[in-house]
């Protein structure tokens, strides 16, 4: 009953939230290649001389797409040197805009000689190319993100020294694309992250926030459970821990979903932040199976705390410097 409980406390913060608010094998998903697409004809809109837009039509996902780039200091179209690469990734029912909105991730990174990249992720941040009952096809989120935004991104003098970091489901797609594409990601931070999808009954859970929470045909993401478990565990960090293995790692989550040391005076509670202790347990047992496999990870799964921005913020302040480390991103005036 206590599952039951918290998974529909998890469900209905969902449906309701703002964007300011034992192992078993992996086996890999079994579905149609992402065809190699055209280089797209990309649309540029500057904010300033340092935050730079752009949009184009994605064959992968088909429809348009958008990411936002903040650009380092000396950053020039015509140079011939690369930057270290932060992939910033959003949450479910937001953009690719929620970084910058939310946070001050744009003078975090002014500091740094680094590029931020901020991607679309979809309305339901599933970051996963869609099972689509075994037969593959669009969208394709993940081959969106870890292909076709890359070769775009060399056009901007990008290198590939990257750090990968989510919030909600952005944590998930940070501690999966770490894990299933070896060698992309020097550094992976994941804050508040569904990071055991297959956890206690989360498959039905999850199925059922995409069915009710966003309108989608929700069996076509990771498949039916129990058909189509492999495909699931071939996206879910707590089964793809090994392949985290010399990875930086940052994982922090609360438990409780109360009002926490950074809930905003006067923010309303509501049943709905009771969704952070399911997002808790996951990331307990994830750590936990990271421990127990050996793998060095800097873990803050603290108490009180919201399922929203508030607690995220304090948490990139501690990644950061972990992730210019291990980026060798050197810093820099403002």
């Amino acid at each position: 009953m206590r599952h039951l409980v918290a998974a529909c406390a998890l469900f209905l913060s969902v449906l309701t939230a703002v964007p300011s608010a034992a192992s078993a094998p992996v086996a890999a998903a079994s579905v149609a290649a992402a065809p190699v697409a055209a280089a797209p004809l990309v649309t540029e809109t500057w904010h300033g001389s340092r935050v730079l837009d752009l949009s184009w039509h994605s064959a992968n996902v088909g429809q348009a797409v958008h990411v936002r780039l903040l650009l380092p200091k000396n950053w020039r179209r015509s140079t011939t040197r690369t930057w270290p690469v932060v992939f910033a990734l959003q949450g479910g029912r937001d953009d690719y805009t929620s970084w910058t909105r939310e946070t001050d991730i744009e003078g975090l990174a002014a500091r740094w000689d680094v590029m931020v990249v901020m991607p679309s992720g979809g309305v339901n941040g599933s970051y996963t190319d869609w099972w689509n009952d075994g037969k593959g096809g669009v969208p394709r989120w993940e081959t969106f993100h870890t292909v076709e935004l890359v070769r775009v991104l060399q056009r901007y003098r990008a290198g590939d020294r990257r750090a990968v970091v989510g919030a909600s489901s952005g944590g998930q797609g940070a501690m999966a694309y770490a894990a299933r594409h070896p060698g992309m990601f020097r550094f992976a931070a994941s804050f508040s992250g569904s990071n055991h999808l297959t956890m206690d009954g989360m498959q039905v859970f999850l199925v059922t926030v995409n069915l009710l929470g966003f309108g989608l045909d929700a069996f076509r993401i990771f498949g039916l459970p129990g058909r189509d478990d492999a495909n699931w565990r071939a996206h879910d960090p707590y089964h793809l821990a090994p392949k985290l293995r010399g990875v930086g790692l940052y994982v922090s989550s609360g438990t409780t979903g109360m009002n926490g040391p950074y809930t905003p005076p006067g923010a309303q509670w509501r049943l709905t932040q009771l969704s952070e202790i399911l997002i808790g347990r996951m990331n307990r047992s994830f750590v936990a199976r990271l421990k127990q496999l050996k793998i060095p990870v800097t873990a803050h799964i603290y108490g009180d705390g919201w399922h929203a921005w508030p607690e995220w913020i304090p948490e990139m302040t501690r990644a950061w410097p972990l992730m210019m480390m291990a980026i060798n991103a050197k810093g820099t005036s403002a």
